[in-house]
């Protein structure tokens, strides 16, 4: 029996506009694992093609937040959580769980929020949606993955559904 192998298809683009960090510096106790810090997510743009009619076009409402987890000088956890609406008003609970890694240099530039190259940095995402409209069912029993890059004012993330 020969397995298939992993094939990605491209869904939509975000561009998350962040805040400036709110730093909970170093958390200490049983699940003392690094430095916490709060990223508030402002707003943003989601970019894609029509699905079953519905158009996955839209925007980032402002209000969520990546609750990061800085474990290293090299690694990052993050958890963001935030609400998209589309243009036909549909609306996407996200939930992303990633992980950020550099070399030391540059992820004390990215926690800084100064510009890095992205080539410089192993950004990966497994995001996962809660939808009400019907159209958008689909959304919640697929797997999904992503890459990202880390800008000063933002992040970008393309997101793909594993098929």
């Amino acid at each position: 029996m020969t397995m298939k192998k992993l094939e990605v298809l491209h869904v939509f683009d975000l561009a998350v506009q962040v805040g400036p960090p709110v730093e909970a510096g170093n958390t200490i106790g049983a699940s003392g694992r690094g430095r916490r810090r709060i990223i508030p997510i402002l707003g943003g743009t989601v970019r894609g093609p029509a699905v079953d009619g519905i158009a996955l076009e839209g925007r980032v409402l402002p209000g969520g937040a990546d609750y990061q987890m800085v474990v290293s000088d090299t690694v990052a956890e993050l958890d963001a959580r935030y609400m998209l609406e589309l243009v036909g008003g549909e609306r996407i609970y996200v939930t992303n769980h990633a992980l950020r890694r550099a070399a030391p240099d540059v992820t004390a530039r990215l926690v800084r929020g100064d510009p890095v190259d992205p080539s410089q940095v192993y950004f990966r995402c497994v995001p996962s949606f809660e939808v009400s409209a019907p159209g958008l069912a689909w959304m919640t029993d697929r797997l999904f993955v992503g890459t990202g890059v880390r800008l000063p004012d933002r992040v970008e993330l393309a997101v793909f559904q594993v098929l």
